[in-house]
């Protein structure tokens, strides 16, 4: 008997954890389909989309650009690191480039504004959740969704990509300086590969995943902060919860994205 009985909670544990799982994952699909639907009907709230934007998007410039530029110089020491074995040093401008357009200038900014914006919506709509100010909103006749919810969708989805481009300039930027400065590259010869080697699929690959990942960010600030649990605990677990989650979609939504834009 004791033996069923811890089998019966094993089981009954699993069964629990993915119904829990599922009853997660289908709010979490409301919520955004929800926040879409109120991204494209009127009416918009221009000035809070704004507001949004620069803090989004202007204010993470700086930690997006210093993480590019470093990621720019440690990329090219390292392949030129790795082709000298092969005698194939020349591949150092080609690879920089398409490596930081394709892959590390969008996940990494993505990343990085994951951890400073779905923070801080997660936090901002948590605090507004435990004071009541959402409810606030719904009594004035104010969807929530609409002033809190939307205006966020629309300045992750529309900033990322310019500082993702930002972010891929400098990156490449950072390889030519190691190439020419350390590497002893011509620079002429740098940028002419650079730019011979570069292909606008790359570069629109690298943007379209910017949106989606801006997308996934604010989502998640958003879903966590507007669903925080009381007190300051709660609020502390959805900032937690809002990172993790949109660094770990970003991640998911990477492998799905190239296997859809590169795939043979």
């Amino acid at each position: 008997m004791a033996v069923l009985s811890a089998l019966h909670g094993f089981v009954a544990g699993i069964g629990a954890s993915v119904l829990g799982l599922f009853r997660a994952t289908g709010a979490l699909v409301l919520f955004a389909g929800q926040g879409l639907i109120h991204c494209v009907l009127p009416p918009w709230y221009w000035r809070e989309t704004l507001r949004q934007m620069v803090k989004i998007g202007y204010f993470s410039l700086p930690v997006v650009g210093l993480t590019a530029l470093f990621t720019g110089a440690v990329l090219a020491l390292q392949i030129y690191i790795g082709g000298s074995r092969f005698n194939a040093e020349g591949v150092v401008a080609s690879i920089v480039a398409i490596g930081i357009v394709r892959e590390l200038g969008p996940v990494l900014g993505g990343l990085m504004v994951a951890g400073r914006v779905s923070a801080a919506i997660a936090a901002e709509l948590g605090t507004m959740r435990v004071t009541e100010q959402i409810d606030a909103l719904t009594t004035l006749s104010t969807n929530p969704f609409k002033y809190l919810v939307a205006p966020r969708l629309i300045a992750g989805i529309v900033t990322l990509p310019i500082l993702v481009a930002v972010a891929d300039t400098i990156g490449v930027m950072g390889g030519f300086l190691v190439g020419v400065n350390k590497l002893n590259f011509n620079a002429g010869t740098y940028i002419s590969n650079t730019v011979d080697f570069l292909q606008a699929g790359d570069i629109i690959s690298g943007l379209c995943k910017a949106a989606v990942f801006g997308f996934i960010i604010t989502l998640m600030g958003c879903y966590h902060g507007y669903n925080s649990g009381r007190g300051a605990q709660g609020v502390g677990n959805a900032t937690t919860n809002a990172v993790v989650s949109a660094s770990v979609l970003i991640l998911a939504a990477n492998y799905i994205l190239t296997d859809l834009f590169f795939s043979t």
